[in-house]
C-alpha cells in the first residue's frame, strides 16, 4: 500500500511545534532538513517514513489531533517563554501531556478556559477570525453598566483607532460597588473586553472566560486540565479546512 503523503509545512504544524505559516518561514530560512538534506521550498510532500529535523531536532509525526481544556489561573503568561522571567502556562502543565499549543490567549490578569492542542494546524483553524467562534466571559466591573453603554457595545465601538465588532453584554449580579456581567464576543482581539469597557468608564477587576466555541469551563478549578473530545460540528469544519488547504 502506498504511504500517505502531506505537505512538509502541514506535517510540521501537526507535530505541535509551530503553526503552518511559521513552518513555511522556517523552511525558507533553511532550518528544516528532510532525510539529511536541507530543503528550500515548502512545495514538498513527505510521508511517515521520512526523517524530518527542524532546527536540528526531530519532530514527532502523529495521526490524532488532541484537544484539552485548561483553567488558566491569574498570574500566568500564555506563552512558552517570557523575556521578563514570569511563569508561563506551559511550565505549570505536567510534562506527560507533551508539547501543547494554546488556542488564543488570556492575559496575565485574566483567568478561566484556555483551549490547548497538540496540532498547530488545528490551532490556526480554531483561531481564524473567519470562523467567528463565540467566546463567553464572566466579567466583574466597577459600577453598574447602563443600557446606553450596552447598546454602544452591541453596535460595535472604536477605541484608539481600533474597531471592535458587536459585543453582547448582559448584567448578571450587582454588588456594593461592583457588578458582574456576561460578555459574548466573536473576535477575541487583544484585551478587547478591558479596552472597550475602560473606554466607557468601567474598570474591569476580574475576567473569567467560561466558554469558547461551545466548549465550557464547567467545574474546573484553577490549574486543572483534562482532555476532551472535539465536538462533531468543529471536527467537520476542521476536516473541510484541511481538504481546502491540502
Amino acid at each position: 500500500m502506498e504511504k500517505e503523503s502531506n505537505r512538509i509545512a502541514k506535517v510540521i504544524a501537526r507535530s505541535g511545534l509551530c503553526s503552518r505559516r511559521d513552518a513555511e518561514r522556517k523552511i525558507l530560512a533553511g532550518q528544516v532538513c528532510v532525510n539529511g538534506q536541507v530543503i528550500e521550498s515548502p512545495a514538498l510532500n513527505v510521508s511517515d517514513g521520512d526523517a524530518i529535523l527542524v532546527d536540528g531536532k526531530p519532530i514527532t509525526q502523529f495521526d490524532e489531533t488532541k484537544l484539552f481544556i485548561y483553567y488558566k489561573p491569574v498570574g500566568l503568561i500564555t506563552s512558552h517563554r517570557d523575556g521578563q522571567g514570569r511563569k508561563t502556562v506551559f511550565e505549570s502543565i505536567p510534562k506527560e501531556y507533551g508539547r501543547l499549543l494554546s488556542i488564543g490567549r488570556l492575559d496575565l490578569n485574566s483567568e478561566g478556559l484556555l483551549l490547548l492542542t497538540n496540532d498547530g494546524e488545528f490551532q490556526r483553524f480554531m483561531e481564524s477570525p473567519a470562523n467567528e467562534f463565540e467566546r463567553v466571559y464572566r466579567v466583574r466591573i466597577r459600577g453598574n453598566i447602563t443600557k446606553e453603554d450596552i447598546s454602544k457595545l452591541k453596535n460595535g465601538i472604536t477605541v484608539d483607532g481600533v474597531r471592535y465588532k458587536s459585543i453582547d453584554v448582559t448584567p448578571e449580579r450587582k454588588q456594593t460597588s461592583n457588578s458582574w456581567v456576561i460578555v459574548k464576543l466573536h473576535e477575541g482581539k487583544n484585551r478587547e473586553i478591558r479596552r472597550t469597557m475602560e473606554s466607557l468608564g468601567y474598570q474591569v477587576n476580574r475576567l473569567i472566560r467560561i466558554s469558547y466555541a461551545g466548549l465550557e469551563l464547567r467545574n474546573l478549578k484553577p490549574g486543572e486540565i483534562y482532555e476532551t473530545k472535539i465536538p462533531n460540528k468543529i471536527l467537520e469544519k476542521f476536516n473541510f479546512y484541511k481538504r481546502k488547504n491540502a
